[in-house]
């Protein structure tokens, strides 16, 4: 039976010696592990229905490519102004209709007869996982006390990338025995499992007075998601070619994001006060962030290639060898996070850092040194040091923001982890074909090794430059003298 809704008072005394309030704040951190999942989850089981639906509505592999363009757009367009309207009224009430929506158009994109109505079905269900992103973790301030913030943060990790490497076999099975539809499907009981685990185990939202209630920034809104659409669509229209359209559409993002920050001065009531960028902890975690994310999508988007096209593997083993690293990930995830709540975060940051700079480099070398066994030596020093940094990244970013901004901070957290992904996706994926010397898809395995070593090495510049970041961040922040 579920526990009655508790008061936000009572939340935050949810890690002390009363068992109901503990046992309260443990089904409230299942329910946003489960939001966490499944918006992972709609990412990462609609890639390997690609073909099914290609043949299904005998379309091209670029159009039904915005089967999972359309899910990531809306993610990144609408993941702050989603977490804004959540500081405004109530970070629980809007959760709520984050996953009904999801849930939703996840029904639709099951019984849609046409690919254009599969393509908004999915902006739909991007919306609402915008909404389980990022007030997810802005909600875990609520549930769980600050000495255990590292924990929470790790687990939602763990369900991140339980989804991410959840979804290839899972999808596979499901097209396999019922039909590409069931991969959309399967999110309709999930979805309603994870609506009932948050609506009967979230702290009630804190009801403000109207008179303190800031207004929501509707032209700062439109604006950002529209530079952020004009980024994303940039770095990913023309499958792997930077032309015209591309150049256009990244000088359209630089004059919206001028433009952007031109009204967010002049406004009373901000999207995102440009000062809190100054802030040293959250501007160097940004920035962090992006830059991490970038590498690790260059490993799932350059590995595959390499595991195939160099190293002879077939499908089968690929995928298998794949897996690797959300399963190590997922595996690393609550110990990463209870190191940080042990250890602190600053100090953790760095050492998940080194970590990952130190796997990239032997990305760069191992595998052709030691061929298969080398690139999983590899991952097993990256992706536990990826957890470690996000845990303690995470927990340093949001544990001392003021309880009405942890909406927008936590969007803005996932907004530059997803644009790290599309810049990894993109600029990576273009680094590694350049690299190559030739047509990525035919190019001989020597060329490949070439252009694997290269673009590890570039990863790990990347993460030294995170490093660079991190330690600066810990200079400024120091008192005078120390």
């Amino acid at each position: 039976m579920f526990m009655p809704k508790p008061t936000a008072t009572a939340a935050h005394d949810a890690a002390g010696t009363n068992p109901d309030r503990a046992a309260s704040a443990r089904w409230a951190l299942a329910s946003l592990s489960l939001s966490v999942l499944l918006s992972s989850l709609g990412t990462s089981i609609a890639n390997v229905g690609l073909p099914s639906l290609a043949t299904a509505f005998s379309a091209s592999f670029q159009q039904v490519q915005w089967v999972v363009l359309a899910y990531l757009l809306a993610i990144t367009t609408l993941i702050v102004g989603v977490g804004r309207l959540g500081d405004m009224f109530g970070r629980r009430r809007l959760l709520l209709a984050g996953i009904l929506l999801f849930t939703a158009a996840s029904g639709l994109s099951g019984a849609a007869p046409n690919l254009p109505l599969l393509i908004a079905a999915r902006a739909a269900q991007g919306l609402g996982a915008a909404a389980m992103m990022a007030l997810a973790m802005a909600l875990v301030g609520e549930t769980v006390g600050k000495e255990k913030t590292g924990g929470a943060m790790g687990l939602l990790g763990t369900m991140s990338a339980v989804g991410t490497a959840l979804g290839p076999s899972l999808g596979g099975i499901l097209i396999a025995g019922l039909g590409w539809q069931a991969i959309f499907l399967v999110n309709v009981p999930l979805g309603t499992l994870a609506f009932l685990l948050a609506r009967h185990s979230l702290p009630a939202d804190c009801r403000r007075p109207e008179a303190e209630r800031a207004g929501f920034d509707v032209p700062g809104t439109l604006l950002l998601g529209s530079t952020l659409a004009a980024y994303a669509l940039s770095m990913t229209v023309a499958h792997g070619q930077f032309g015209p359209l591309n150049m256009a559409l990244l000088a359209a993002a630089i004059v919206g994001a001028g433009l952007f920050v031109s009204a967010e001065r002049r406004t009373a009531s901000p999207l995102m006060r440009m000062e809190v960028l100054r802030d040293p902890v959250l501007g160097a975690g940004l920035a962090m962030s992006a830059l991490v994310s970038t590498v690790m999508m260059a490993t799932l988007v350059v590995g595959p290639f390499y595991l195939s096209r160099s190293l002879g593997l077939g499908d089968a083993l690929v995928g298998i060898v794949m897996a690797a690293g959300p399963v190590v990930s997922a595996l690393s995830g609550l110990p990463a996070g209870r190191a940080v709540d042990r250890l602190g975060a600053p100090f953790m940051i760095v050492t998940g850092l080194v970590a990952m700079s130190a796997g990239s480099f032997a990305l760069s070398v191992l595998p052709e040194m030691f061929g298969v066994a080398g690139y999983l030596a590899a991952m097993l020093v990256l992706t536990p040091g990826y957890q470690l940094f996000q845990a303690a990244n995470n927990t340093a970013v949001m544990l001392d923001v003021l309880p009405d901004r942890r909406g927008v901070v936590s969007g803005m957290l996932n907004l530059s982890r997803n644009l790290g992904l599309v810049t990894g996706a993109s600029v990576m994926g273009a680094l590694f074909a350049f690299a190559s010397a030739a047509d990525v898809a035919t190019a001989p395995a020597e060329a490949v090794a070439a252009g694997m070593r290269i673009t590890f090495a570039v990863a790990g510049v990347l993460v030294m430059g995170a490093i660079a970041i991190a330690l600066s961040c810990r200079a400024l922040a120091s008192p005078p003298g120390n």
